[in-house]
């Protein structure tokens, strides 16, 4: 069956390994059907790896190998939303531990170029609060950290 929708991420030549570290890190995730391409192509030939489908989080998505002509940006993110600092630091660790890119405010980059934004439950709910001077609080501290310190945002919230 095939889902209504679904995100496409363009990789130069590496969906199938994206997919499977994926599918290795985070719960609800999985590498689905394979698809080889019938002929040669711009980007490669009859027989290599042209669309895999996998799940991430419970998304579907297909990842593409369509060679080196479009890149990844922060345009796209997968919001990862996290329960504590132990399931924050498992994700950021494994995304930024294994080829990947530190960026502020809680985003990074995998080896792919695809970005992530690993966000604790607590932040999103402060810099949601009704109250103004929370939400400033917890705003202002983000913008200091590269991975998210949950201690640190809850220390903010408390004032």
């Amino acid at each position: 069956m095939v889902a209504r929708n679904t995100i496409c991420l363009w990789f130069e030549r590496d969906a199938l390994d994206a997919a499977r570290f994926y599918a290795s890190v985070f719960p609800d995730s999985s590498v689905g059907r394979i698809f080889h391409a019938p002929s040669d192509f711009p980007s490669g030939k009859a027989g290599d790896v042209l669309t895999v489908e996998f799940t991430v989080l419970g998304i579907p998505c297909v990842g593409l190998n369509g060679g080196p002509i479009f890149k990844q940006s922060e345009a796209f993110s997968f919001q990862v939303a996290t329960a504590d600092q132990a399931e924050t630091d498992r994700y950021w660790n494994a995304i930024v531990g294994n080829g990947g890119k530190e960026s502020d405010c809680g985003w990074c980059k995998d080896r792919w170029g695809v970005s992530w934004q690993i966000t604790p439950k607590v932040l999103i709910e402060a810099i949601n609060s009704p109250d103004a001077g929370m939400a400033r609080r917890a705003f202002e501290a983000m913008m200091t950290m590269r991975k998210i310190d949950v201690a640190a945002i809850e220390a903010a919230i408390a004032g």
